[in-house]
């Protein structure tokens, strides 16, 4: 059965606007998003069948070509992986948000733990400080295995200057899930934190993040 073939009362738009979005299953919630449905299934149908296999915290996890997949389309796969970036970024902002106070390594962790517990490649950030060490700026400096050809302190600390940042906090993912840090980890700490007092850009700490937690190598001794 078509949506447009239900009775008007029942379809997921018209039983949202009546009693709210809280009203609808997360297959009629998802239905909305989606659309419309295809030759084969109506737009709950086919939220059903994915989420039958699915639930929202691994839809979220896919990538493009898997919903695409999963939903036989691409506009649709397009939508959902659309929704979850901004759910992602709404977050973020929610919880945190720029001029934030970085107190703690646990802050950071706190800061970037949904964008990158799951990422399957290593994700390199730093984070500018002023005096007080709020946020200034946030760059996404390299995607890959850390080392020293990939992080160069040139473009980090050129970046640091532009900002006119007091300190940074460097912060990176183990996709393995391991949050201990590599010898290549320690030496490129050593190398930034060396470029950093040159620079007068103090280098506070640098936070890498697992599944499961985090580890600071400052509070753990390595810096």
């Amino acid at each position: 059965m078509k949506i447009k073939d239900m009775p008007w009362f029942n379809r997921p738009g018209a039983r949202l606007k009546r009693k709210g979005v809280f009203s609808l299953s997360d297959a009629e919630l998802l239905a909305i998003v989606i659309g419309r449905g295809d030759k084969t299934e109506n737009a709950v149908d086919m939220s059903n069948r994915v989420l039958a296999t699915n639930n929202f915290d691994k839809i979220a996890e896919l990538s493009l070509s898997e919903l695409e997949k999963e939903f036989r389309n691409l506009v649709k796969a397009m939508k959902i992986n659309a929704m979850f970036e901004i759910f992602r970024r709404t977050n973020k902002l929610m919880k945190k948000g720029f001029k934030l106070q970085i107190k703690t390594a646990s802050d950071v962790y706190q800061y970037y733990v949904d964008e990158l517990q799951n990422k399957t490649k290593e994700y390199f950030y730093a984070l500018f400080l002023d005096t007080k060490n709020r946020i200034l700026k946030e760059e996404l400096v390299s995607i890959g295995t850390l080392n020293e050809s990939l992080i160069h302190p040139r473009e980090l600390f050129n970046s640091a200057v532009q900002a006119s940042c007091n300190s940074v906090i460097i912060v990176h993912n183990h996709p393995s899930g391991d949050c201990v840090p590599s010898e290549n980890d320690k030496e490129v700490t050593k190398v930034l934190v060396e470029a950093g007092e040159i620079m007068g850009i103090k280098v506070l700490d640098h936070v890498i993040i697992g599944r499961e937690g985090f580890m600071s190598l400052k509070e753990s001794g390595v810096m």
